[in-house]
């Protein structure tokens, strides 16, 4: 079973891809378009063109997980879009967003890392 953890790195192409493709077909995207190595066990996030379904492809260090979801209806409204770069990464939390067809950018989470001021 595959589950999210904040450590996980999570890595959003921002151009819609090919839902034909498969396994190898987004694991070669992630090579070639988004410049990353599919085998590192970051989750990678697709869009299909209308927005209405993503896919997420992970390494669990044994073979290759790939989920798909598709909206009964509506679309999902965020979806990154950048000039130059090919992906954004965003936190854990904000793919469970995400994957509730939200607005990832818009939580009032916590940062990540904060630095601790020492007590008196």
């Amino acid at each position: 079973m595959i589950q999210i953890t904040p450590q996980m790195r999570v890595v959003v192409a921002v151009e819609p891809a090919d839902f034909r493709k498969g396994i190898d077909g987004l694991a070669r995207l992630c090579e070639e378009a988004l410049g990353y190595d599919p085998f590192t066990g970051w989750v990678f996030v697709f869009r299909n063109r209308r927005a209405t379904a993503l896919k997420i492809l992970v390494y669990d260090g044994q073979g290759f997980w790939l989920c798909h979801k598709r909206l009964s209806s509506g679309r999902f409204s965020w979806w990154p879009a950048s000039a130059t770069a090919a992906a954004k990464t965003l936190a854990a939390h904000q793919l469970q967003v995400l994957l509730s067809a939200g607005n990832p950018e818009a939580t009032q989470a916590a940062p990540v890392w904060r630095p601790l001021r020492p007590t008196d």
